[in-house]
Order: C-alpha cells, then sequence, then structure tokens
C-alpha cells in the first residue's frame, strides 16, 4: 500500500460539534464559516438534522451540508470517503437489477447518471477508488462552477449509497438471526440504496402497486422518456425523473401515453400537485419524528396505502424502522430462506422478526436482495 493510500484510508472524518443558524437567512452553518452575523441572529443547533429538520438550508460558504472530513473537492472531479461497512460492487450488482433503467447506467463497474442541482445539470460517473474512497468525475462540460453546487453532489451520492449510517448494529443482530444471517454473509457492504427525492419516491411505489417489477420498470421509462428532461454528453443521452410542476399540469388524458389505469394517473397528478404547492414536501414528513406518523400522513392521500407509505419511509426519508410488512416479495424472501411451500403468515412475520427492532428497513432490503 503507497504512503497516500495510507493516508487516504486513515482519512478521519467527523462533524463539527455544533452548528449555528442564522435566523434572518434561514442558514445553518459549521463553527469555521467565515461569515460572522450579529449574535443576536443566531441559533445554536446539536446536529445537522436538528437544523434541517428546523428549516434551516446549508450554508453555500462553508459547506455545512456535508461532514468535514468526507469529501475532497478537486473541481473536475470529487472524492468521497467512505465507511468499512461499504462494498461498492455489491451496491453496483443492486442497480443493475433491471436492463430497462432508464435513469442511470452501468458500464464497466461504473455508474453514470445525470442531475439536476439548482440551475446546473452535472453528469457523473461514479467508480471505487483505489482506496475507502468512491471518485465521483464530472463528465464533458458539466463540472459544476460552484463548489457548494459541487457539495450538493456529493451530498446525493451519500445519501443515495446511505452512507452517514453506521450498520455495525444491524450486521451484529443480523449474525445471530436465521433469516438474516445468510444475506448479510452474501451481500456484505450493501446499503439500502435511497430514492433522494421524494416526488420519485412515492410515484414509483404508486407505478409499482399490483403488478410484477419488469412491467413497474416499463412504465417508469414511459413516464420518464415522456415527460421528464434528458442531456447529451459525451455520445450519450441521459434522462432525469420528471419533476411534480411538470406532472401537476397534466391531465388524465395527457398521461394516456403511459398505458396504465386512470386511478393511477389520477393518483400521480394528485401527488404532483400536492407536493408542487408544497402541501406535501420530504422536510413535513420528517418532521413527524416517526415512520408511524409519516405512514399516517402519507395514507391520508388518495392512492397512497401502507405499503407504499412504507416504502417511501425506507427509501426516501430513511426511517430504520419502517416495515413494508405486507410486501409479497419479503414473503418470498422468506418463503425461500426457510425452505418452505408456502409464505408465513401475518403472525409467524411479526414473531421472526421480533429481534429486528430499528432495523427491519435494513432487514427487508436484504431479503429482498435475496430475490434478484
Amino acid at each position: 500500500m503507497s504512503t497516500t493510500c495510507r493516508q487516504e484510508t486513515m482519512h478521519s472524518v467527523w462533524d463539527a460539534p455544533y452548528f449555528t443558524g442564522v435566523t434572518t437567512m434561514n442558514i445553518y452553518c459549521t463553527p469555521w464559516c467565515s461569515g460572522r452575523p450579529k449574535p443576536e441572529n443566531t441559533i445554536r443547533f446539536h446536529t445537522r438534522e436538528e437544523a434541517e429538520l428546523a428549516g434551516y438550508r446549508p450554508c453555500r460558504n462553508c459547506c455545512s451540508t456535508l461532514p468535514r472530513g468526507s469529501w475532497e473537492d478537486h473541481k473536475h472531479e470529487i472524492k468521497l470517503f467512505i465507511p468499512a461497512e461499504f462494498n461498492f460492487e455489491e451496491n453496483v450488482k443492486y442497480l443493475l437489477r433491471s436492463s430497462n433503467e432508464c435513469l442511470h447506467r452501468i458500464d464497466n463497474n461504473r455508474i453514470y447518471k445525470a442531475l439536476s442541482v439548482a440551475d446546473e445539470t452535472p453528469v457523473i460517473e461514479i467508480r471505487a477508488g483505489d482506496c475507502r474512497e468512491l471518485v465521483v468525475r464530472f463528465l464533458g462540460d458539466t463540472a459544476p462552477s460552484r463548489k457548494w453546487v459541487r457539495a450538493e453532489v456529493a451530498r446525493y451520492v451519500r445519501e443515495w449509497f446511505d452512507l452517514e449510517r453506521d450498520i455495525v448494529p444491524f450486521y451484529r443482530l443480523a449474525e445471530s438471526d436465521p433469516l438474516l444471517k445468510g444475506p448479510v454473509q452474501s451481500f456484505r457492504g450493501l446499503r439500502t440504496v435511497g430514492i433522494p427525492d421524494l416526488f420519485e419516491a412515492v410515484t414509483w411505489g404508486i407505478l409499482g402497486q399490483q403488478i410484477n417489477l419488469t412491467y413497474a420498470y416499463t412504465l417508469k421509462r414511459r413516464l420518464v422518456e415522456n415527460f421528464g428532461r434528458s442531456v447529451d454528453c459525451e455520445g450519450e443521452t441521459y434522462w432525469m425523473y420528471p419533476t411534480p410542476d411538470k406532472i401537476a399540469a397534466c391531465s388524465v388524458e395527457d398521461l394516456a401515453v403511459l398505458r396504465m389505469t386512470v386511478k393511477k394517473c389520477e393518483y400521480l397528478i394528485d401527488t404532483a400537485k400536492r407536493i408542487a404547492s408544497g402541501e406535501l414536501s420530504k422536510l413535513g414528513l420528517l418532521q413527524t419524528g416517526s415512520h408511524q406518523a409519516a405512514e399516517k400522513m402519507l395514507t391520508s392521500i388518495r392512492g397512497i396505502g401502507p405499503w407504499t407509505a412504507n416504502y417511501v419511509s425506507m427509501r426516501c426519508l430513511r426511517f430504520p424502522s419502517a416495515f413494508p410488512i405486507d410486501d409479497v416479495g419479503l414473503h418470498n424472501a422468506m418463503k425461500h430462506i426457510l425452505g418452505r411451500d408456502s409464505k408465513p403468515s401475518k403472525a409467524e412475520i411479526r414473531q421472526l422478526s421480533a429481534g429486528w427492532s430499528g432495523w427491519e428497513s435494513y432487514a427487508t432490503f436484504y431479503l429482498w436482495r435475496v430475490l434478484y
């Protein structure tokens, strides 16, 4: 191992001891920010999460959106330092589960994706670095000129792969769990790959209701290619998910090109209108404080049932105790691991999952992985 590699492997990732909220600007800063607001215009937060749940935005000057030491900015590429319990190849294998995916592509163990950040559209390549790092390279001339935009790209990738979470406790409980021991050994380093955008997460859940996964991806591609935005870069076309504003302005007739039920079209439009108006937001759902409260809020919306609500809580809101207990894939995975001819009953599932408290979402995700 080279000296450089040793240094980077030992790179210390740590967060600020506190964050300063600037009440006049509604932003939160790190203690080392060069800005100097008046003391009477500040409020102290213990954590970044506390500041964001209070409605404060990250400071663009000090890039308070990221833990100090979690990334390096090299303008045309950025490096993200990753925990030991992360295996890039395992996460790539998960992302390869459908050949009909339209929002990213994978080639030679590298992920390619376009993002929409502020008024810029960076196209990125993500690959494993030489040490405990991910290298995010900006393709073509899409490298953002502003550091805070590059920080937002870094934050997106970290959230996508749930890199902030310490999953060691999950691995400890899985060691003695008859259902989880095998999957964790087989797929160690897999994270709950997320869907950071609320509109994408909710509508993906709606699209997948009562149909198989293959057809769900077909519907997703139709939605994206008819109503999303694309960018061409280095000979490839990259698509981005439609915005809620775009779908909110549609009628059911406009969505006929998707060739799905009228009810699903209505659900899609209604959800888009709620998010576009601010009635439904990721922050609002996170401020509920629990997946049960978020589920209650989500299921009050027509077309969103307990399964979709828990799916969103798992992959977008990141509540670790979210548990889609009625999921058919979960039942089939349990049936397969237990070597049974029939699926376990709901009562059996509750008994089998009794030891997963606080990690139900990760347990579910690893069991789903068994089926791919």
